[in-house]
């Protein structure tokens, strides 16, 4: 399974990038593939997203997750295979790092030839720079939830 690592700086406090990332509802606003999120419950997602032109739903569940650290998730069930996380680091009072590491199952054969290529990985990283500009533009998040999740 590829696994993809991609990291943001954003001049943003931690809390207010966190806060942002557990708004999922908000993603298609910054992930470029993401069509809707629908949340579920505290712990689980109904996702529809449009890879290589293919639109797919997935539900996804939180596995774990601790404020301005870490969300992580796995797919269950749906189109697609795969499970990531993304941590939070303060930097200084202002600037946050943001990574995300994605493992995936490319299906079909595009999804295939872009793994070779690196296609997760750029999508990835441009999806971290929208969210860069989402947040800073704004200035504040869209809404938060605290909750902690045990893995």
């Amino acid at each position: 399974m590829p696994q993809i690592i991609e990291t943001v700086d954003v001049n943003v406090p931690v809390t207010v990038a966190y806060n942002q990332w557990t708004q999922f509802e908000s993603f298609p606003h910054f992930l470029d593939e993401v069509v809707s999120i629908t949340q579920i419950d505290d712990t689980h997602n109904r996702w529809v997203v449009k890879v290589a032109g293919a639109e797919r739903e997935f539900d996804a569940e939180i596995t774990e997750q601790h404020p301005d650290e870490r969300v992580a998730w796995r797919s269950v069930g749906g189109d697609t295979e795969h499970a990531g996380v993304v941590t939070f680091h303060k930097l200084d009072e202002s600037t946050t790092r943001v990574t995300a590491q994605i493992d995936w199952d490319p299906q079909g054969l595009l999804e295939k030839v872009g793994a070779l290529v690196g296609a997760g990985s750029h999508a990835v990283k441009k999806d971290l720079d929208n969210f860069k500009k989402f947040i800073e533009g704004r200035g504040g998040e869209t809404g938060a939830w605290r909750g902690d999740v045990d893995a």
